[in-house]
Order: C-alpha cells, then sequence, then structure tokens
C-alpha cells in the first residue's frame, strides 16, 4: 500500500502559495487502482510525482510497502546521447533488475529494430513513447502511476499495450490520472478527488467521478 502522512505541496504564485497538497493524510490499498480526479491545474501530475519520489513535499512523507514506478510512459528522464540499449542498462542497474534480460525485454516490446542502438535524441515522438512504455512495463513494481498515457503505433501495438498493462495491473495496484471516465471506470474501483490541496478518497470510482463532476459544474475557487 502506499501511505501518505501530512504531506504538503505548494508553489509561489506571486504573493501568494498555491497547494497542491495540503497536509493529506490518505490511504492507496495494494492491489487496488485509484483513479485520481481533478481540475486542469489542480496538481494531480504533482502529487504523482511527489508519491514516485521525483519531487519532494514541502512537509510530511510517503510511506510504501512495496516498490512504486515513475509516471509510465514518461519519456523526460532518458539521457539524451545514449542509446536505447545503454539507457535501459542504465534503469536496470538502479532497480537491480539483470540488464541483459531488461534490454532484451524492451527491444523486443518497443519494436525499434536497429534504432535500439541509437542515440535516444534520435528517437521521433512515437519511438520514444514506444520504448518508455516498453521500459516501464518491463520492471515490475508494486505500483504503478499512470498519467495520461495515450497509445501509440498500429492496432496491434496498441493491443499489445493493453494486454501488459492489464496483466500488471492483476497483481499491482495503480493510481491513474485521466479525463476519460469510460476508461477509469474499466481500470479502476476506487478513486480520489484532488481539489485546492484537499484529496478526498473513494472506495467506489463512480462516487469519485460524480464529486470530480459537482465539482466541474461549480466555478472555481480562486
Amino acid at each position: 500500500m502506499i501511505v501518505l502522512k501530512g504531506v504538503t505541496k505548494a508553489f509561489r504564485r506571486g504573493h501568494r502559495l498555491n497547494y497542491v497538497a495540503r497536509n493529506i493524510n490518505a490511504v492507496f490499498p495494494s492491489r487496488t487502482s485509484v483513479a485520481l480526479l481533478g481540475r486542469n491545474g489542480a496538481g494531480k501530475s504533482t502529487l504523482l510525482k511527489v508519491i514516485g519520489g521525483t519531487m519532494r513535499p514541502d512537509s510530511g512523507k510517503v510511506m510504501s510497502s512495496g516498490r512504486i514506478s515513475w509516471q509510465i510512459g514518461f519519456a523526460g528522464s532518458f539521457h539524451p546521447d545514449l542509446t536505447g540499449t545503454q539507457n535501459t542498462r542504465f534503469i536496470a542497474r538502479i532497480y537491480g533488475v539483470d540488464s541483459d534480460s531488461l534490454a532484451r525485454s524492451v527491444a523486443d516490446f518497443a519494436e525499434l529494430g536497429d534504432s535500439f542502438d541509437m542515440p535516444f535524441r534520435t528517437y521521433s515522438s512515437g519511438m520514444r513513447a514506444r520504448f518508455a512504455f516498453g521500459v516501464s512495463m518491463s520492471i515490475p513494481f508494486s505500483y504503478y502511476l499512470i498519467d495520461e498515457v495515450t497509445s501509440v503505433g498500429d492496432a496491434s501495438f496498441r493491443a499489445k499495450c493493453n494486454e501488459v498493462m492489464e496483466d500488471r495491473l492483476s497483481n499491482a495496484g495503480a493510481i491513474v490520472v485521466s479525463h476519460n471516465d469510460t476508461m477509469l471506470r474499466n481500470m479502476c474501483s476506487a478513486g480520489a478527488v484532488l481539489e485546492r490541496g484537499i484529496l478526498t478518497y473513494y472506495d467506489d470510482v463512480d462516487d469519485a467521478i460524480a464529486h470530480h463532476n459537482r465539482n466541474m459544474q461549480a466555478r472555481p475557487v480562486v
């Protein structure tokens, strides 16, 4: 599970603080996929970064009983001058997995051919997305952070992405950010709504979607 204890994160906007998280206390259960909803700019992606450990909270702490992924499909952390193979091996060393096995898995999944041994900076946006998704899905995590993942490639590649995602989530939990209610209902059983730094958790994803829709119908408080 993931436990947030007194997590606070704010950014200064002019002379005032804009709170992404305001003393949040929450528990995300193991093997449960949770939809994270909120207005544009509410701080959903920032909260995922705090949970994943790529951004520090101003106060409070995040605890986990298992390994948490980075944001699935995020391609911004790969070294541009390293090849796909070299980036993969570097990640393998960080996460303590076999580098040869991981490289073979990612190469097979991403379908980059000879480009796998070319510098990452030479990849197209579609190639980067396939590579990032392949790396994300090739390392087992207890909890996956999924932030507006868009499908890439042809129909067969998208089907492969969906199949491997379903397989991973059958034995793990997830926090999913998306504006697609249908996808959230298909992937998630629970939900949480982030509004002005306050996180409200629901055991039923439909209750969370209803709360979010009410927020969207009301005028935002600035």
